[in-house]
């Protein structure tokens, strides 16, 4: 088990990589799925980031022997995109989107809500690893503006009120786990 150094606003994060056997195996299995096709780095990413939670050098570095491409040309991949992470997420991720129609709807109020509740700053997990906060451009359902995403699920027409129900019903379920 290596550990990883990462410099988030001047505080250091440790993260040590743990694999489980299905991670591995998933991460084999699609490996050798997409492989041989062209364009496999971004689909892989996606996988890897899927099956982790983000994109454990470790991993990186067999994704980059078995694709005989260099390291740092899929670092240059995915630091490009902002749904690629290198570091590990909480299990609850609360992505408040800032685009355009959503800052003027008072997203930035909700954020900085959320950051109190939860004690954390945007781009940080919390200490138990069940949330991390973070903000994002665009979701796509300027529609329903203000809009927060937990992991997959969509919820608008926020406010800070509404927002809090959302969080408060994440953390009852995160407890009862």
């Amino acid at each position: 088990m290596k550990g990883v150094t990462v410099v988030i606003e001047r505080k250091i994060v440790q993260a040590d990589f743990v694999e489980t056997t299905s991670q591995k195996e998933e991460f084999e299995l699609a490996l050798s799925r997409l492989r041989q096709q062209r364009g496999a780095q971004m689909p892989l990413l996606q996988e890897t980031q899927r099956i982790y939670g983000y994109l454990p050098k470790e991993v990186l570095e067999r994704m980059a022997k078995s694709l005989d491409v260099p390291l740092e040309e899929l670092y240059s991949t995915a630091t490009f995109y902002s749904q690629f992470s290198f570091i590990p997420k909480g299990e609850y991720t609360i992505s408040i989107c800032m685009g355009t129609a959503c800052y003027v709807k008072g997203a930035g109020d909700i954020l900085d809500d959320l950051a109190m509740r939860l004690e954390i700053k945007s781009g940080e997990t919390t200490e138990d690893k069940k949330f991390t906060l973070e903000s994002c451009r665009c979701i796509g359902a300027c529609g329903l503006a203000p809009v927060l995403k937990v992991n997959e699920e969509v919820y608008g027409r926020l406010n800070k009120k509404k927002s809090e129900k959302v969080l408060a019903t994440y953390q009852k379920e995160a407890s009862s786990v």
